[in-house]
């Protein structure tokens, strides 16, 4: 069975210049796993951490990476489905009204 709802989490071991004082993009990245894990069920969710200085594993993630440069974006930058739901320091309510806006 196939996920329903996809988390990417973009970012990078060095901390946003505008996050000082905020865990890191892979922190981020666990402690958002774990969050949605207490809150849905386990099955409808899939995760993928990319990491902007290592090479993109695919062309989205490249363009992505690519774009975020380009336009200045904080991360860790958290996709749903392919759609930006937070950028910088993530918010539990609007990434739980994100999800169950697709629900």
């Amino acid at each position: 069975m196939l996920a329903k709802y996809h988390i990417t989490v973009y970012g990078r071991d060095q901390i946003c210049a505008s996050c000082v004082g905020a865990p890191g993009s892979k922190e981020t990245y666990e402690w958002l796993k774990a969050l949605l894990k207490r809150r849905y069920n386990e099955a409808d969710f899939s995760y993928e951490y990319v990491d902007m200085d290592e090479e993109p594993t695919s062309e989205t993630h490249r363009q992505m990476i690519d774009k975020m440069e380009e336009e200045d974006m904080f991360y860790p930058l958290v996709l749903l489905n392919g759609k930006i739901i937070a950028e910088g320091i993530p918010n539990p309510k609007e990434i739980f009204k994100a999800i169950e806006s697709l629900a």
